[in-house]
């Protein structure tokens, strides 16, 4: 069964909600997540992992990080890392 982007998402909400806004995760780690409890390869999750943070990226849910600093969702290419918004 493969997962949906709402899994990939509900996934990557819980992970960074959970470090809070000062930490940060890699997308593997939601990709981990969501591979182990579908019994599915987590490398097979990454592309998808993106989409699903490039749209909660747009609807504000979400920060993608480049080199500690957020990237525009439709503009970035490379090692990135996933964090929630800042609320100051």
């Amino acid at each position: 069964m493969t997962p949906s982007d709402s899994d990939l998402q509900a996934a990557i909400l819980l992970l960074t909600q959970g470090r809070g806004p000062d930490k940060s995760i890699c997308p593997s780690e939601a990709a981990k997540h969501v591979a182990a409890a579908r019994d599915v390869d987590w490398h097979s999750l990454m592309q998808p992992v993106r989409r699903a943070a490039v749209g909660l990226a747009r609807e504000g849910r979400l920060v993608i990080l480049r080199k500690g600093k957020p990237v525009d969702p439709d503009d970035f290419r490379g090692v990135y890392r996933l964090t929630v918004p800042r609320q100051d």
